[in-house]
């Protein structure tokens, strides 16, 4: 009878050693919240639950829909490592009618068939922390020397882009206008080249009185520019960029060190076939046109493709989604979206990704009511989240049979990705692995703390409507992540 009792006393005493931590958990980050200038006026939403027993430790506006920025990377790479698995590649095709005749002429175009691979990037594969950009032509390139060496001399038509592989739907609802022009609002599609993005760098002229540099990388004739920008000793500096379809206009003023400016393309199909035109004509083909695009649109059939005279596989699944997580590429994350659509429903439509989206969270245990998706990548301002919904799908994935690649896509607190120069570089913060989101007054958090008290922990911290600088928010929520180790 005295062994029971003592056992049972013993119980009792854990079990308020818990709940006491637990309270105390729950104070500090009460008290983070209630001394954080940063977040007065805004809202945020807290979820913190223990892996190993499901318990929710913290909660807070844990049902309120927020919009969580890239935090819904989060989702769509789910969803591709889930459906598509680490090791689905997607390949890049060029295709003709037929077979280079005896004397090396092409009959008809030359078609460059995208299949979503976004690797021929400025961003290396294997990702690693602090990687000087690499060249995005390096696959063109490798492509234009297939063809050659398949004897083609001469094509009679021209070169065509072709991203047909996923349906024209460039831009997402509810991304803002000027999104489209910078890199990080780069149009979605099936054929991708250089994040369909370019680097323009503009300098001042070798004198007083000459006009400004504009260059740009790749070194593809694409924009035509009209430059109307000046340099000037005096600040501030002010540089206007405004596009339209490929021209570009520029004007404003600079200073003698110059700018550089990360800007999206208006139609990547046309852009990688202009990139192949030009590797081809290095190569001494000639080639009877200019290079064009072919699109498609939802519901309409893929044209048929021909022989296939040169091939290209991208890095397996898991590479392209460690870049997508760690680095928070959009467009990565848009296209990982339509392949799971492409390859589940038959379709690449960012429709039908997101239908397999909804049949894949629920299978994850997640509420209809507790999201609004309507991207992949978040940059969509219609795009809702609860913190539940988050924790929920953090948890899923920590049970499922790809939990250790799932786990080494997020960024590492304060070692690499995104949270690369957060949490002041405490080594603590290593414990922490988690995807970032940040729009204008939105900042998020949400993964895994390996906590001292608790061991591991899934959470999704969420902020929405501040006023204050974006880095002040992003302390509040580094405070917390710190709480979490404790």
């Amino acid at each position: 009878m005295l062994r029971r009792e003592i056992a049972a006393w013993l119980v009792c005493l854990t079990f308020a050693g818990v709940a006491g931590a637990a309270s105390l958990l729950e104070q500090k980050i009460d008290e983070a919240r209630r001394t954080a200038r940063a977040i007065q006026g805004g809202v945020v939403g807290v979820e913190v639950v223990q892996l190993a027993t499901g318990k929710v430790l913290y909660a807070s506006n844990e049902d309120h829909l927020f919009t969580p920025a890239s935090n819904t990377k989060l989702f769509s790479t789910a969803l591709a490592l889930t459906r598509l698995g680490p090791k689905h590649r997607m390949t890049t095709r060029v295709m003709a009618v037929a077979a280079p005749d005896t004397k090396g002429r092409l009959e008809g175009d030359l078609t460059i068939v995208g299949g979503g691979d976004p690797s021929m990037s400025f961003i290396g594969i294997p990702y690693a922390a602090g990687a000087k950009p690499v060249d995005p032509l390096t696959g063109v390139e490798a492509l234009a020397d297939q063809v050659t060496a398949a004897g083609v001399r001469s094509i009679a038509g021209g070169v065509v882009g072709d991203d047909t592989a996923y349906p024209a739907d460039f831009y997402p609802p509810g991304w803002a206008a000027d999104d489209a022009i910078w890199d990080y609002g780069a149009p979605v599609s099936a054929l991708t080249l250089a994040d369909n993005s370019m680097r323009m760098d503009i300098g001042p002229g070798a004198g007083d009185d000459d006009p400004v540099t504009v260059t740009f990388t790749p070194a593809i004739g694409y924009f035509v520019v009209s430059n109307r920008v000046r340099v000037t000793a005096e600040g501030p500096h002010h540089l206007e960029v405004r596009r339209s379809g490929r021209q570009l206009e520029l004007s404003g003023t600079i200073g003698r060190a110059g700018v550089t400016e990360w800007l999206a393309v208006d139609d990547p199909a046309l852009f990688f076939a202009a990139a192949f035109h030009d590797a081809l004509t290095r190569r001494g083909v000639s080639i009877g046109r200019g290079p064009s695009a072919a699109h498609r649109y939802e519901g309409a059939a893929a044209p048929a493709t021909g022989v296939a005279l040169a091939e290209r596989r991208s890095p397996e699944l898991t590479e392209l989604l460690k870049v997508t997580d760690k680095v928070s590429q959009n467009l990565w994350a848009e296209i990982m979206l339509r392949e799971a659509g492409r390859v589940r429903g038959g379709d690449g439509s960012r429709r039908r990704g997101l239908e397999e989206m909804q049949a894949f969270l629920t299978e994850a245990g997640i509420s209809e009511k507790d999201y609004v998706l309507v991207d992949g990548s978040g940059l969509s301002r219609l795009t809702l989240l609860s913190p539940d919904a988050i924790v929920t799908l953090l948890r899923y994935m920590k049970r499922s049979t790809e939990a250790e690649a799932w786990t080494a896509l997020l960024p590492v607190g304060g070692q690499d990705g995104t949270l690369e120069k957060r949490f002041h570089k405490d080594a603590a913060a290593r414990n922490i692995h988690a995807k970032t989101g940040s729009l204008s007054h939105v900042n998020a958090l949400s993964g895994y703390a390996d906590s001292a008290t608790y061991g591991e922990l899934a959470f999704s911290i969420v902020v929405n409507h501040t006023a204050a600088p974006a880095s002040e928010v992003r302390e509040f929520i580094d405070r917390i992540g710190m709480i979490l180790l404790e």
